[in-house]
């Protein structure tokens, strides 16, 4: 009766309060777990900023570059792994080395247009960054119509003839 109640009234409180021990150590496990996302998006966003601070931003010169980039990566594998074409090796097929070496001078372009932003910020212009990043962009859309040459795709005259224009004027420096 009185003894009965108090029993069942301390049985549904002690149960309540395992409950509640249980909700804040699952919510203790969730916190962490939606912590760790948060951290890393935290930290991808801060390396993401960073990178794009020292490109000088994210616009849409920077945007085609590189995108251009990995185009002209994506034929270079395509030449040596598909058409087994490649002029950089003896097979022509793929190499690892020949690979990172053309990721390496990707990075370098990319290590030279935050040396221009850099001299942009320095001499107080809004150009060196932009004459870089479009004379990179037209090495690379050269690079890339060239590999769609060797696949054999056939390529108009107007743009061969720029290429070669292009070429004996670097040939000229």
């Amino acid at each position: 009766t009185i003894l009965q109640l108090c029993l069942i009234r301390y049985l549904i409180l002690k149960t309540a309060i395992l409950q509640t021990n249980i909700n804040l150590i699952k919510s203790l496990f969730v916190y962490k777990e939606d912590n760790m996302k948060y951290t890393f998006s935290a930290v991808v966003g801060i390396i993401g900023g960073a990178l794009t601070a020292l490109l000088g931003g994210w616009d849409l010169a920077i945007q085609t570059l590189l995108i251009f980039m990995g185009i002209d990566y994506i034929t270079g594998l395509m030449i040596a792994g598909i058409f087994h074409k490649s002029p950089k090796t003896e097979s022509g097929s793929l190499s690892s080395l020949i690979g990172w070496k053309g990721l390496c001078r990707k990075g370098m372009v990319l290590l030279i247009v935050s040396v221009a932003v850099r001299l942009d910020m320095l001499v107080g212009t809004d150009f060196i960054r932009d004459a870089v990043v479009i004379a990179y962009c037209t090495n690379e859309a050269i690079s890339i119509i060239e590999n769609a040459g060797i696949i054999g795709i056939p390529i108009p005259k107007p743009i061969l003839n720029a290429i070669d224009t292009l070429k004996n004027k670097e040939d000229e420096k």
